[in-house]
C-alpha cells in the first residue's frame, strides 16, 4: 500500500532536519551544488578527499569489481583485496605491521583494534588485563563503545548515563601544558602525567592505551611535545601494555608523513587508519597488526569476527587506486611542503588576531582555536555558536570549512583539504576564514 506524502517529506532524512547544501559532483578540490555555485572544499568532505574529487580512474576500479562481484565473504580473497593488502605491505604500512584487517570505518576499526588486545592479552592467560585507557580530548568513533572511550563531550550528550567509562590520561597540549604555554619540558611533563595515571589504574589490568599521533578535529590538530610519543611508547612497553594508534584522520599522508606517528619515529602494536585510505570512493578502514600481537591470538583458536560489508571488493579497489595516485603524484610530500604554505599564510593573516588562541597542525591538517581572550584562553558561550557561525558564513563565501571542538575545548575551525589542492587555492582557503573571522568576531 502506497503511503501519502506528507508536509515533512522533505525533512525526515537526514534524521534531523537539516538545511545541508546539495552537491552534485566534485572536481579536484570543488564541490559543485545542484544551483552551478561552486565550493572549495577546505575540509575534504569530512578530512577524507586526499586524492581530490572526481577521480574518473577510482570509480572505473570500483566498477570493475562490482561488475566481477557484488559481494564476497570478508575473510575470502578476491584480486582486489589481495592487490590492496600487497599495495599496504609493499609502500606503506610501518615495518613490522604485516598483519591486515579491514572494516568499514574508523569507528569499526578502532573498536576492532581494542578488541585484538583484549583477545591478545587473553590468548597469552593474562586475563586481568581488561582496561582500555584513552585521552581527556580525543575522538575514536561513534559506536556506543568508542564514544565511551573517546574524550569527546558534546557526541556523548544524550547517552551519558549508559556509555562506559574509561580511565584517561592528559592530551599532551603544548599550548596548555601546566608548566606554561610551549615550555620546553612539556613532553616530560606529559609523559610523567601519562605514567601517573597508568599507575593510579593498576599496569597489570591494563590491555591497551590508546591514542590519536595529532589530535584531530576534536582538539583541532594539537601537535605533542617532540618527546611525548617516544615516552608512551616506552612506558607501554614497561607496563607491557598494547599502543594502539588511532590514524583514522592523520594516516595515508594527510600530515606531509605516510603516518602520523612516523614522525616521531614510533611504531604502535596496532596501527587504525582509513579515511584517506579509501579517499572518499570507498567506505574502508584497516587495523595493521605486527605478528607479536596477532600470533598469541591464532596459537589459542580465537576469532578476530569480521563486519558484514567490510572489505568489499569495490571499497578495495577503491582504496588500490587511491593509494597508487598518492604514491604517483608524490603526495605525501605534496602535503607536506603545501601543508607549511597553509600554516604559514594562517599564521600571517590570523596569528595575531586577539580571538585566535593558536594556529597548529602538520601537512594538510591545521586548526585555528577560536577563544574570548587568547591570554587566559576563556572560550566564548556555547550559546554563542563561534564555530558555526564562522563555518556558515565561509559557506557564505564559497569555502567548507570543517567544524571542530568538544565543547570542552570549544570553538575549533579545521582545514583538511583535498592533498591536490593548487597554491592559490590553499591561499584562497586561508584568506577567506581571515575573513569570516572577522566577518563573525569583528
Amino acid at each position: 500500500m502506497a503511503h501519502a506524502r506528507d508536509d515533512h517529506s522533505l525533512t525526515d532524512w537526514p534524521f534531523l532536519p537539516s538545511r545541508a547544501t546539495r552537491i552534485v559532483r566534485g572536481e579536484g578540490a570543488w564541490l559543485v551544488a545542484d544551483d552551478g555555485r561552486r565550493i572549495l572544499d577546505a575540509a575534504g568532505g569530512a578530512i577524507v578527499a586526499n586524492v581530490g574529487h572526481g577521480r574518473a580512474e577510482v570509480m572505473e576500479a570500483v566498477a570493475g569489481a562490482g561488475a566481477s562481484s557484488a559481494f564476497v565473504v570478508p575473510t575470502w580473497r578476491t584480486p582486489e583485496r589481495e592487490a590492496l593488502v600487497e599495495r599496504l605491505r609493499r609502500d606503506w604500512l610501518p615495518a613490522g605491521l604485516h598483519h591486515v584487517h579491514l572494516t568499514s570505518g574508523g569507528s569499526e576499526g578502532v573498536e576492532a583494534a581494542v578488541k585484538i588486545a583484549l583477545q591478545h592479552h587473553v590468548a597469552k592467560g593474562e586475563t586481568r588485563r581488561l582496561k582500555v585507557m584513552s585521552r581527556e580530548l580525543s575522538y575514536h568513533g561513534a559506536t556506543i563503545a568508542m564514544a565511551g572511550l573517546s574524550g569527546h563531550h558534546s557526541r556523548k550528550r544524550g547517552l551519558e548515563g549508559f556509555l562506559q567509562s574509561f580511565p584517561v590520561a592528559p592530551t599532551p597540549s603544548p599550548l596548555r601544558c601546566p608548566l606554561g604555554p610551549h615550555h620546553p619540558d612539556a613532553g616530560a611533563w606529559y609523559v610523567a602525567a601519562t605514567r601517573a595515571a597508568i599507575e593510579a589504574e593498576d599496569p597489570s589490568a591494563i590491555a591497551a592505551f590508546v591514542a590519536e599521533p595529532i589530535t584531530g578535529s576534536s582538539g583541532g590538530a594539537i601537535v605533542p611535545p617532540d618527546a611525548y610519543l617516544p615516552g608512551l611508547r616506552a612506558l607501554c612497553d614497561e607496563f607491557g601494555i598494547l599502543l594502539i594508534i588511532d590514524e583514522v584522520m592523520t594516516g595515508f599522508g594527510r600530515t606531509g608523513a605516510r603516518f602520523g606517528c612516523e614522525h616521531w619515529g614510533v611504531r604502535p602494536d596496532l596501527l587504525v587508519s582509513g579515511k584517506g585510505l579509501g579517499g572518499g570512493y570507498g567506505a574502508i578502514c584497516g587495523v595493521y597488526a605486527t605478528r607479536e600481537v596477532a600470533e598469541p591470538i591464532a596459537e589459542a583458536g580465537l576469532e578476530v569476527m569480521f563486519h558484514t560489508f567490510a572489505a568489499l571488493p569495490s571499497a578495495c579497489a577503491a582504496a588500490e587506486w587511491v593509494l597508487a595516485i598518492l604514491t604517483r603524484e608524490d603526495l605525501v610530500a605534496r602535503s607536506a611542503a603545501i601543508g607549511e604554505r597553509l600554516g604559514a599564510r594562517l599564521r600571517t593573516k590570523l596569528g595575531q588576531h586577539p580571538n585566535v588562541a593558536e594556529v597548529r597542525g602538520r601537512g594538510l591538517l591545521q586548526a585555528v582555536e577560536i577563544v574570548r581572550d587568547r591570554e587566559t584562553l576563556e572560550p566564548f558561550e556555547a550559546s554563542d555558536r563561534i564555530t558555526a557561525r564562522i563555518v556558515g558564513r565561509g559557506l557564505q563565501h564559497d569555502v567548507f570549512f570543517y567544524p571542530g571542538g568538544t565543547g570542552a575545548v570549544r570553538d575549533i575551525v579545521c582545514l583538511g583539504p583535498p592533498l591536490v589542492s593548487t597554491e592559490a587555492e590553499i591561499d584562497q582557503m586561508a584568506d577567506v576564514l581571515a575573513l569570516t573571522i572577522r566577518d563573525v568576531l569583528g
